[in-house]
């Protein structure tokens, strides 16, 4: 099964690194990790997606809860939340297959944001599975090049 762990964490030097050397060190893959500072500035949200049984998930936050720069950690999946994920793909586009190319983005409210003359930068963000769906869209184009930000979540409404 597939866990969101949300994270608060003191946004101090080398907290990334060390959390996720912990995880490894236990054996536990991290799927998605992305990190980056909130509304307050000593701190930070990390977001992970770890896959495994209910045993697994007890044991990532255990360990998440039992470091000092761990403020709180908490599996949001079973929560209602909001996550997206962003990602730039670049494809082939020649000329006659342009127009395609930019009715795909449209149809998956995704954006382009370069182009050259052999290729389109395109730019779209959601949840997970939308943008699996836009890759496989692309494929028949040629995928050049993907980058993705890893998801970042949080729980709909007021917190506990």
């Amino acid at each position: 099964m597939r866990h969101v762990i949300s994270a608060l964490v003191q946004n101090t030097p080398g907290v990334l690194s060390h959390i996720s050397g912990m995880l490894a060190s236990r054996g536990y893959n991290i799927d998605s990790l992305a990190v980056g500072e909130t509304e307050n500035s000593k701190l930070s949200r990390m977001t992970f997606v770890v896959v495994g049984d209910e045993k697994v998930q007890e044991q990532v936050l255990k360990q998440l809860q039992k470091l000092v720069t761990v403020v709180s950690a908490e599996d949001i999946t079973d929560e209602e939340y909001v996550e997206r994920d962003l990602m730039l793909i670049k494809v082939e586009a020649l000329p006659g297959s342009r127009s395609k190319i930019i009715e795909m983005a449209e149809i998956f409210r995704a954006k382009v944001v370069d182009v050259s003359d052999v290729s389109m930068m395109i730019e779209v963000s959601g949840r997970e599975s939308k943008l699996e769906g836009f890759v496989d869209t692309m494929r028949p184009f040629g995928i050049i090049e993907l980058a993705r930000s890893g998801i970042i979540a949080m729980r709909r409404g007021c917190p506990k």
